[in-house]
């Protein structure tokens, strides 16, 4: 089945991937190459294996950009930290279905603190788990991968999920953005957006880049089924990560 999504496409980089020796400057070319939102893996080494970076970051990004700052929480206990997360500058908050017991509870407590309030589903979850909250959230996030880990190769069945998401959404007069997160790229992308998605988290496809407002660009192009020039598609890595266990692909 073949959808178009009515809403605008955007597309969310992960900064998880970016150089944070230069993160001002990359933030800089992720808006001079029209990203839509900055997307922020927060991890705690509970949930997922890694850890990543907690508010005294996101603090910092929140100062040098007015994109709108999009934080996936992988983590236990994401009530607890719902207030520091608003305090540092986030515009929306998504947690993970599984590590969230009562779920309601939390998406109200988001939507609370002004914050936009989305849900995520791992691979292995089915797109039922979330039928009793989908009318009451702004986001709902399918990874393609599994979380936490980096290198790993996009689960093309999770495409169905994304379709059966979208007709969810659909079906209960949603406004709900449809978020995919996890090898997202040239290749798919165009695929995703025929599924229904219609924002799109990326890591490696963009900071992997020599040109990372071009890359942004491409991906954008892409998906709205524009032709791309050879010139934009022609990008070598710039820098080598020194760490890829600490690293997502995306």
């Amino acid at each position: 089945m073949q959808n178009t999504p009515t809403k605008k496409i955007k597309i969310a980089p992960s900064i998880l991937n970016a150089d944070f020796t230069n993160l001002r400057s990359q933030i800089q070319q992720l808006e001079q190459g029209g990203a839509d939102w900055i997307h922020l893996d927060v991890m705690d080494g509970k949930f997922v294996p890694n850890i990543t970076f907690g508010t005294p970051v996101i603090s910092s990004i929140r100062k040098i950009t007015k994109l709108p700052l999009d934080a996936h929480l992988m983590v236990e206990n994401a009530d607890a930290h719902l207030e520091s997360f608003a305090r540092a500058g986030c515009n929306h908050i998504t947690v993970h279905v599984e590590a969230c017991p009562h779920l309601y509870r939390t998406i109200q407590t988001i939507k609370k603190l002004g914050m936009k309030a989305g849900v995520t589903l791992n691979p292995a979850t089915s797109a039922l788990a979330i039928s009793e909250i989908i009318s009451e959230v702004d986001i709902v996030l399918v990874m393609t991968v599994e979380p936490g880990f980096g290198g790993q190769e996009f689960i093309s069945g999770q495409i169905v999920k994304v379709e059966t998401l979208g007709e969810m959404i659909r079906q209960t007069n949603s406004n709900a953005e449809l978020v995919v997160d996890g090898g997202v790229n040239e290749k798919n992308i165009q695929l995703l957006v025929e599924a229904g998605a219609t924002v799109f988290v990326a890591g490696y496809s963009i900071f992997g880049k020599e040109n990372i407002v071009n890359a942004v660009r491409t991906l954008k192009r892409i998906a709205n089924g524009e032709e791309v020039k050879e010139e934009l598609k022609k990008s070598k890595p710039k820098w080598q990560q020194s760490n890829r266990k600490f690293q997502n692909r995306r």
